[in-house]
């Protein structure tokens, strides 16, 4: 698992710190770090709540695409 750039670019174009995005779904600060540097795996009900948060959908956010650049 890789970073998760397209989290990050989500929350920054809403305009969240990390702290904003863990208050909004109830986890850490830490979590959410961890999430976007590849060093956690969440649960597929923090995806859909971050989703929700974040106005994107698990494709959008979480769901790698293994067949991209051909």
């Amino acid at each position: 698992m890789g970073k998760n750039l397209r989290l990050k670019a989500a929350r920054a174009a809403k305009d969240m710190s990390q702290k904003d995005l863990a208050d909004a779904v109830g986890v850490t600060r830490q979590t959410i770090n961890a999430i976007e540097n590849g060093d956690y795996n969440p649960t597929i009900n923090l995806c859909i709540s971050i989703c929700k948060v974040l106005g994107k959908t698990l494709n959008d956010l979480f769901w790698e695409d293994d067949q991209s650049g051909e």
